[in-house]
């Protein structure tokens, strides 16, 4: 999945620890045996890998997502709602390759 968006085998394994990482940094410890972890990320790619990405027919958000689902479970983590991960390009200017943002976004209340 993460060869479709960065060329070289090192950037896709420093992309993938990058999220998991994120997961990590922003735990949020809401009581003795529950730690909450982002659930809502956006990962910033260059214009022209978010352009191959979009082209491409692999569900690059859903494997991402249960590689978190998983790395979670792994460490006993939990979520305050559904896993969301966004993938879009990053402002022209940018010179990194990519960019992972995160936060705690908690499930949408039904209407009744």
């Amino acid at each position: 999945m993460w060869r479709h968006m960065l060329p070289a085998r090192q950037e896709q394994g420093e992309a993938l620890t990058t999220l998991l990482r994120q997961c990590d940094d922003n735990t949020l410890i809401v009581g003795r045996q529950r730690v909450v972890a982002p659930n809502a990320f956006i990962i910033e790619l260059l214009p022209k890998i978010h352009r191959l990405i979009a082209a491409s027919p692999l569900p690059v958000a859903p494997a991402l997502a249960g590689q978190v689902r998983r790395h979670a479970a792994e460490h006993g983590y939990t979520f305050a709602g559904p896993i969301a991960i966004d993938l879009c390009p990053a402002p022209d200017d940018t010179a990194v390759r990519f960019r992972v943002h995160s936060r705690i976004a908690p499930a949408g209340r039904r209407e009744s």
